[in-house]
């Protein structure tokens, strides 16, 4: 325990800035997925949209990513993280910027979106995870915590303050504006401390002198045909069609049952607060207990917090209650699938299965948001989506509780310790 701990200081002495810088850019990645919730309204309001019709981009832009998940992971295994997410953080921005030149033309729109989607796929959370995965060994699920909250930052950040600017200014200028800010507070730490092991040129030399791979692990197809990846795509896909959904949808949920729309932004707010004690938290019990347990327990706690909106109607501290547990979880998905994709698989082939893994969390971001849009315009409100939610919580936790300890299956090599 000793020799882990004076592993893990050693590391955090040395690179602690790298996972601060990823978490910023993760943030920037999500800010259309987590800054999209309140511009629904005065959107759908001035063109006269459905919320399905308003979301719908969202949807197209999460599958592009899906179906571009493995491509761009392979590209991180062969070139490392760095250039990718240098460049994709500015494109992403440039492309929240642009929706503010939305003309009420339902093509035109998804035309946004689809540059959005790609503007995106340099910052998948591939690219973040891959750089920090290759400096920490004894404190990953830490860092991996750290770096993971960057979106418990931007859902806690992005819908405050879209709806201030929004309140402001009007919804055109709050984007290019949210776009603007979050880059001027940001770019400069992404820019200067974001370098991954695979990255530097020295450790690649210094690994071939030593006659080691610099990085080790299972082989892409072995990994495929493994039954644990299977059970993380399962898991992956079936929580993220729930949970993405739930935190795009919250103030509208809060709002469809009398709060006011300011005060639904509020208490949505402390779904990313609490995300981020949920990511450390699970990042530090990851360090010294079972993944599978941990991922499958707290993946446990949007159930309860399905509940609590259900029965509390538009009671506030219910909805406080449900936002907190939530937001709990919301800080430990990635975290969890990132963690046992590495404990299982190595780090050989990390950018491209865990971009198969990405795929599925995509499909269930891109599909999420929408099916829950879809039960409101036919049904007339969120109660069927919320009781969906409980449903898919439960089966994803199964699948993570049945996989066995890593190293007993899936192929991995033993990885070694980052240079």
């Amino acid at each position: 325990m000793t020799g882990v701990a004076s592993g893990s200081s050693a590391e955090w002495r040395k690179y602690f800035m790298l996972p601060i810088a990823a978490g910023l850019g993760y943030a920037t990645s999500v800010i259309h997925i987590y800054g999209l919730g309140p511009y629904i309204q005065p959107l759908s309001a001035e063109f006269g949209w459905s919320r399905t019709q308003t979301t719908a981009g969202l949807t197209l832009a999460t599958l592009v990513q899906a179906v571009c998940s493995v491509p761009i992971g392979m590209l991180v295994d062969r070139m490392g993280p760095r250039v990718l997410g240098i460049v994709g953080v500015l494109l992403t921005a440039a492309a929240f910027a642009l929706m503010s030149t939305a003309t009420g033309d339902v093509g035109q729109w998804y035309l946004l979106w689809f540059l959005m989607a790609v503007a995106t796929l340099p910052v998948q959370a591939t690219i973040w995870t891959s750089a920090v995965a290759s400096r920490f060994e004894a404190s990953r699920g830490l860092a991996f915590a750290v770096t993971l909250c960057g979106a418990s930052v931007a859902a806690a950040l992005f819908p405050y303050l879209g709806t201030r600017l929004i309140d402001a200014f009007g919804w055109r200028t709050a984007f290019a504006a949210q776009a603007g800010i979050w880059m001027l507070c940001t770019y400069p730490l992404i820019f200067l401390f974001f370098r991954g092991a695979h990255d530097s040129r020295e450790a690649k030399q210094a690994a071939k002198r030593q006659g080691r791979p610099a990085l080790t692990g299972a082989g892409f197809l072995e990994g495929l045909r493994s039954s644990v990846y299977l059970r993380l795509l399962i898991a992956s896909l079936l929580f993220t069609f729930t949970i993405i959904a739930l935190v795009v949808h919250f103030v509208p949920i809060l709002t469809s049952t009398g709060h006011a729309k300011l005060e639904a932004a509020g208490i949505a707010s402390l779904i990313g607060i609490f995300s981020i004690f949920g990511r450390l938290g699970t990042g530090m019990l990851l360090d010294r207990f079972p993944a599978s347990l941990v991922g499958g327990g707290v993946f446990l706690l949007p159930v309860a917090g399905c509940a609590l909106l259900i029965a509390s109607g538009g009671d506030t501290a219910g909805a406080m209650g449900a936002a907190v547990l939530i937001g709990l979880t919301l800080g430990a998905e990635v975290d969890v699938i990132v963690y046992l994709t590495t404990k299982h698989f190595g780090l050989k082939s990390f950018g491209a299965l865990y971009g198969g893994l990405l795929a599925a969390l995509s499909v269930g971001t891109a599909t999420g948001p929408l099916g829950a849009s879809h039960i409101f315009d036919t049904s007339g409100g969120y109660g069927p989506f919320l009781w969906l939610t409980m449903a898919f919580m439960a089966a994803s936790s199964l699948a993570l509780v049945s996989l066995p300890q890593p190293g007993s299956t899936g192929g991995a090599s033993p990885v070694p310790k980052p240079a």
